[in-house]
Order: structure tokens, then sequence, then C-alpha cells
């Protein structure tokens, strides 16, 4: 998935959260430690665990406020605007393209780390990332079956199914950008995605 807006630090369970998003993104969950986020985050252990219990309690806190966020921004793109579906499915593409700037930690996915990472050992925190990823898909679906059903009525590939896949490619290349720590890659796929959805819903 997108980086969340970042919404003015009010308080300091906010400024753990947005520390968290930080570290969590940087580093991993295993390498960071709740002492970590506290020196980050300016504030004393104690604060810490008045407002979260222990660190999956805060892991899930940091990815329901990932969601909170990233939906905001998606929801309120200009893509939406677009009358047709397919170039509503290319304005997503270009919007996905438009956020690669920066290090790698801060246009890579926060569910995509956590869920690599968590998969076998926090099963919490996996199904939390789950449940996140697979809605973020179906907020693609209904453009994706109007453009089915405009461009491509008789094929027998699903919208779900394209969903997923362009979730996919999305999440696999923020890996690639990881292993090889260049954007490059990034971007180079998301234009092959755009190029396939264009192939995907032409009209013989």
């Amino acid at each position: 998935m997108a980086n969340p807006m970042h919404v003015p630090r009010q308080s300091s369970k906010m400024t753990l959260l947005e520390v968290a998003l930080q570290l969590f993104r940087e580093k991993g969950h295993a390498a960071t430690t709740v002492d970590e986020i506290c020196a980050r985050a300016g504030v004393t252990k104690g604060s810490f665990f008045h407002h979260f219990k222990n660190k999956e309690v805060l892991v899930l806190s940091a990815v329901e406020y990932w969601n909170d966020s990233t939906d905001e921004l998606f929801a309120n793109a200009d893509y939406h605007r677009a009358t047709d579906p397919v170039e509503r499915l290319l304005g997503y593409v270009d919007l996905r393209i438009e956020m690669i700037k920066g290090d790698i930690p801060e246009f890579t996915c926060l569910l995509g780390t956590l869920v690599q990472e968590t998969y076998h050992t926090h099963p919490a925190i996996r199904e939390a990332c789950d449940k996140a990823l697979t809605a973020h898909i179906a907020t693609l679906i209904p453009d994706l079956e109007q453009a089915k059903t405009l461009y491509a009525p008789a094929a027998a590939w699903s919208a779900e199914g394209v969903g997923y896949f362009i979730q996919s490619l999305i999440q696999g290349t923020f890996i690639f950008a990881k292993a090889k720590q260049d954007s490059h890659v990034v971007l180079e796929s998301l234009q092959h995605l755009r190029r396939y959805l264009q192939t995907l819903f032409t009209k013989n």
C-alpha cells in the first residue's frame, strides 16, 4: 500500500504511533524495541505503557492508524473524478507512481513489511495486515468490474483476481526495491502494470 498523511502531533500517544511507523518501516518489527521507540519519541517508558499494554498492541494500533491515513489519501485522490473506469484504474497506478519518492522506507508499505516478518509468529498482526490489504483491494474491485463489463465482458478472469494481482505486483516490487536498494525497479514495474491494464481493457 502508500505513505500515510501526516497528522499534527497532539499527544504522546500520537507521537509514539508516528515514531513506531517510521521505525517499523525502516528496521522491521523485531529490530525495533520499545526503548528505541520511546527514545526517538522523547517519552518515558511509563508513558508508553500508559497508552499501550505491550509492543504488539502498539503494532496493531499503528496498523489501524496507517489504514485510516492511507484510506483517506486514496479516497480523496483525483483519479476518482474520471468517468471511465479504466481511466480511474490508470489514475490509481499513476498515483502509486507519484508516491515513489524519497528513501525506501518512505514509499514502501508498512503492512507488507510487517506481514512478511510476523506472519508465523504474531497471528494477530498477520490478521490485521491481511484485513487491511484485502480491504484496499476491495476499493479497486468496483472499477475493475465496471471496466470488465465495458471492455472485456467475455473474459474468464475475475475483477477480484486482477485486484490481487495489482497488489501482489506492488508488494513484490517493494521487496525488490529493498533487496536492490533502488526505487527504479518499482517505477518500471508500475509502468508495466499500467501497460498491462491498458491491454486487458482494450476492445477487440
